[in-house]
């Protein structure tokens, strides 16, 4: 997401020092080829995400003689060194495009980490140096959305797994994460970004920015819902004497909207569930049309998830699924938007099955949790080269440092296969191109491929083995523990 002049010049959008890097190559090098892979970390595997919007917003804008001189302006300033005359080429030989070829792995595809996503090389002998210029926006433009995108997909299996365990209801999974993160992340263009990934795997979001980037950037149709939502300014202003007629104000205001999402902590959670949503309001609360949902937004996220569900029950009552697990009447939920992270959320799924309760009696909102708790090193994503041609020959590179085995990268060009239901990294040259699952997505400045966001949400839902992030849900298979789970994992 561009941020305006000056931010939107190419040539600066790096960092400095890759001005000086041009001269550092063997004589005679013509072209440059690198890759980005996630080299393992956290999360066991990657959906890959954002690519396309970098590639419309950022690589399909020409450098310009203004943009040049610019550069030229602010490196001279800080002592940097600067090569005029590469720009200038770029723009003389190339209209200002650069050239560039990059071929990447489907948007949405999930694959088990250190495997490449993204594989790039320069089109032009004369402008060797390019692959590697652009590296630092063009890494962030993938780890910030595909790790976002891998956190959300990964709490996605957490909630399936759960559904399937407690649920009659599967069918509800793209309705159960909403996105409320865009007031825990450091910028809007990170609420764009991973925005947008969040709602590859769900279909609920109150992060504007990211609603915006999914249909500027792939065509997304109406890609989210949300409905009306309390903040403790509007019932608090009531007084805490006058709560049940704030929330019967809201109840009364959204009859029509089919939903109302009501905060109940504003003074005392349990007060407010028993003895005016559960006593006071009851009638009004049963006869909604629609969907009411008791929102606590404070309190021990495990335990007062669940308190709250069995609150809400005895008021109103609860059924037996086929499983054996107590679900609520369908105008009633607990809506958890508080304390919801990647690790919090199993627990809360353990301790409901351990007390009976099915996981469809609450939804879920996550916040910077979801967009602002990560960082590059969450999945210790990289962009190196992997292969030069010198004086007509290919050289097959990499960097093996001692002390840091995860930052061994990968020699020689690159393809990405399926083989026995696994995917795998090898040598480009030993599999045919209809093998390879890299494919060119850009070159020299045009788009080749447009990924439309139903193609992002087919790919990510495509089935994958469970075995690859087995670890990562062995706790909701274990099955809860005989005394309660805390929050504090």
């Amino acid at each position: 997401m561009s941020l305006g002049d000056p931010f939107d010049n190419l040539i600066i959008n790096t960092d400095n020092y890759k001005h000086c890097h041009y001269p550092l190559y063997p004589p005679g090098t013509e072209y440059v080829s690198s890759y980005v892979e996630s080299r393992g970390g956290l999360f066991p595997v990657t959906m890959f995400v954002g690519l396309q919007a970098y590639l419309r917003d950022y690589l399909m804008r020409p450098v310009t003689l203004e943009d040049v001189d610019e550069a030229e302006y602010l490196m001279r300033e800080q002592g940097m060194h600067f090569n005029r005359e590469n720009w200038m080429g770029i723009i003389n030989d190339h209209g200002g495009y650069l050239p560039v070829e990059i071929e990447a792995v489907p948007e949405g595809l999930v694959v088990p980490s250190r495997n490449v996503l993204v594989q790039l090389i320069n089109t032009d002998p004369k402008y060797y140096w390019v692959t590697s210029f652009f590296e630092t926006a063009f890494l962030r433009a993938i780890w910030y959305p595909t790790t976002v995108g891998t956190l959300s997909w990964l709490s996605k299996q957490v909630i399936r797994i759960a559904l399937e365990r407690t649920s009659d209801n599967v069918g509800i999974l793209r309705h159960m994460l909403h996105d409320y993160g865009a007031r825990g992340v450091s910028s809007q263009q990170s609420a764009a970004l991973g925005g947008l990934a969040h709602l590859v795997n769900f279909s609920q979001s109150d992060t504007t920015p990211g609603i915006l980037a999914a249909k500027r950037w792939y065509n997304a149709v109406a890609p989210s819902n949300s409905g009306p939502n309390s903040e403790h300014a509007g019932f608090t202003a009531w007084g805490r004497d006058y709560e049940v007629d704030a929330i019967r104000n809201m109840l009364e205001t959204y009859r029509d909207h089919g939903v109302a999402l009501v905060l109940t902590d504003s003074y005392d959670h349990e007060n407010c569930v028993k003895n005016i949503l559960g006593g006071e309001l009851k009638e009004l609360v049963q006869n909604f049309p629609g969907l009411v949902g008791a929102r606590p937004d404070s309190g021990d996220i495990v335990q007062v998830t669940a308190d709250t569900t069995e609150w809400l029950m005895d008021a109103f009552g609860y059924e037996v699924n086929s499983k054996g697990f107590k679900v609520l009447p369908p105008f009633i939920r607990v809506v958890q938007g508080d304390g919801v992270n990647m690790h919090s959320l199993k627990a809360v799924f353990i301790e409901m099955e351990r007390r009976g309760l099915s996981a469809e009696n609450a939804v879920f909102g996550m916040g910077g949790g979801l967009l602002q708790h990560v960082n590059r090193d969450t999945n210790n994503f990289g962009m190196k080269a992997n292969a030069v041609m010198v004086n007509g020959e290919w050289r097959n590179i990499a960097k093996t440092p001692t002390g840091a085995d995860f930052k061994v990268s990968k020699a020689g060009r690159l393809a990405l296969i399926m083989e026995d239901g696994e995917y795998r990294t090898v040598p480009r040259d030993s599999v045919s191109p209809e093998q390879n699952l890299l494919k060119p997505v850009f070159r020299n400045g045009k788009l080749l491929k447009k990924w439309d966001f139903s193609e992002l949400i087919a790919n990510s839902e495509a089935p994958v083995p469970e075995a690859w992030y087995a670890d990562w849900v062995s706790e909701l298979h274990a099955g809860p523990s005989k005394t309660p789970v805390g929050a504090g994992v």
